[in-house]
């Protein structure tokens, strides 16, 4: 904390300084960093408020990263991207959610729907519940062994037998240099994997995301299905026009809106 405070205190005196000062002042120190730099180890060992510092001015003001001695500049930004994934991850970091429960209740809720295959998750909950174990029953159907085939074509069938008529739409967050978010949207065509569109904005709204499908499908080559995920900027216009053009909305049922 300390050298932030120092370089905030030089700063501040700076600016009762007259120019051609501050000229000749940059100027001898430059002289004596390449002096220090001749006899420096061919590696500095700079602590974590340092890195903080220079990734701070750098990003104020960028025209100092074409100036950088003691470490290359794309360190530098190396630096500044392992900061904002950590800004990130520290922000959505999973908050809420069910408790896990014990290995051993997995195992018990898996043996007793393997030993008796009559029983659904109503039954083996009841049994839990006498047996003094406080679950739920939805955490009790999560858990049990599904027996048999499914009913239906699985979902690697269906895509290989539709995968020309299935596209396949997503938003991803683009971190610019300034912390600042961008929302890139893509479509993606399974049937050749091709890359069919693909725009920013800083504001994605369902009006938005509509005139984007418009542009990447027109009216004769709408794909038959879509498949995307629970995200709520899909609004009632984006819906709308997809059920306009004859295209069945497949949203994932296991990607939960944020």
């Amino acid at each position: 904390m300390f050298p932030i405070l120092h370089a905030l205190a030089i700063f501040v005196s700076d600016l009762f300084k007259s120019r051609s000062r501050l000229e000749v002042e940059n100027l001898f120190l430059r002289h004596q960093l390449n002096v220090a730099l001749r006899q420096a180890p061919t590696r500095f060992r700079m602590r974590d408020i340092d890195r903080l510092l220079l990734v701070w001015m750098v990003r104020l003001w960028p025209n100092l990263l074409g100036v950088v001695l003691v470490v290359k500049p794309e360190t530098v930004l190396r630096w500044h991207r392992a900061g904002f994934r950590a800004f990130w991850r520290w922000k959505s970091r999973n908050r809420a959610g069910r408790p896990r429960i014990d290995r051993d209740l997995r195992d018990l809720i898996r043996r007793m729907s393997r030993e008796n295959p009559l029983w659904g998750a109503p039954r083996i909950h009841g049994e839990l519940l006498m047996l003094g174990i406080e679950v739920a029953q939805s955490t009790v159907s999560k858990y049990m062994i599904r027996g048999g085939k499914p009913p239906s074509q699985s979902w690697k069938t269906f895509l290989r037998n539709h995968a020309e008529a299935i596209a396949a739409i997503d938003m991803c967050v683009v971190p610019t240099v300034t912390f600042d978010r961008l929302f890139a949207f893509l479509v993606l065509g399974h049937g050749r994997r091709q890359l069919l569109w693909f725009e920013v904005t800083r504001y994605p709204t369902a009006e938005w995301l509509a005139r984007q499908i418009t542009e990447a499908f027109p009216w004769a080559s709408a794909p038959a299905y879509l498949v995307r995920d629970n995200d709520r900027a899909y609004g009632h216009v984006f819906i709308a026009l997809f059920q306009a053009m004859g295209t069945r909305d497949r949203p994932h049922p296991r990607t939960p809106s944020p």
